[in-house]
């Protein structure tokens, strides 16, 4: 087994570590994890935390919100908040399934679509999502106000292709269970 030595993004404050940092447990049908997720500085936008390895960025997840805090407590760092919101991301992943006989969560819809610009942004992975214009602007401050059932045929086709390409990008995305200071791989 190799070792690949990883920078630690919290004390670097690269990737997302600079910021007040929160635990977030995402349960999907695919993957489900806490991760690390950070408040973006100063103009800088929130972001899910990443570490490099071997040249590429890669989330850290763990079981529990428990191993989260330790690993940012040994690293001298605080999670804000302690306990952890959870994204119930399986309920959007049904209603993408079967959109026409299912009616849109708003709340997890939501909270998906934040969770998903923050996980590409710390991925640096923009480009594996839609190109977001006015259409996906119309259709998120429909969501914001609660009224998913007001939006027009290529507003919940644009919404579903983001939440689609965002969900294959989570579980599709390098992750470092439990990590420390460097992984064996």
């Amino acid at each position: 087994m190799a070792k690949i030595e990883t920078v630690d993004a919290l004390a670097a404050g690269c990737r997302g570590g600079g910021g007040d940092l929160y635990a977030y447990r995402v349960r999907g049908t695919g993957r489900s994890a806490v991760v690390l997720w950070s408040g973006g500085v100063g103009d800088e936008p929130d972001r899910v935390l990443a570490l490099p390895v071997a040249g590429r960025l890669h989330v850290p997840v763990f079981v529990t919100v428990r191993q989260a805090r330790v690993y940012v407590s040994r690293r001298g760092r605080r999670l804000l908040a302690t306990e952890a919101d959870t994204l119930e991301l399986a309920r959007v992943q049904h209603w993408v399934e079967d959109p026409m006989r299912r009616e849109a969560p708003p709340g997890a819809l939501l909270d998906a679509w934040n969770f998903i610009e923050d996980l590409a942004r710390g991925l640096d992975a923009a480009h594996r999502l839609p190109q977001q214009g006015a259409v996906h602007n119309s259709a998120y401050e429909k969501l914001f106000a609660g009224e998913c059932a007001a939006w027009t045929p290529v507003e919940r086709g644009a919404v579903l292709e983001l939440i689609a390409a965002g969900v294959e990008l989570w579980n599709s995305c390098p992750v470092i269970v439990k990590p420390c200071s460097s992984v064996e791989a």
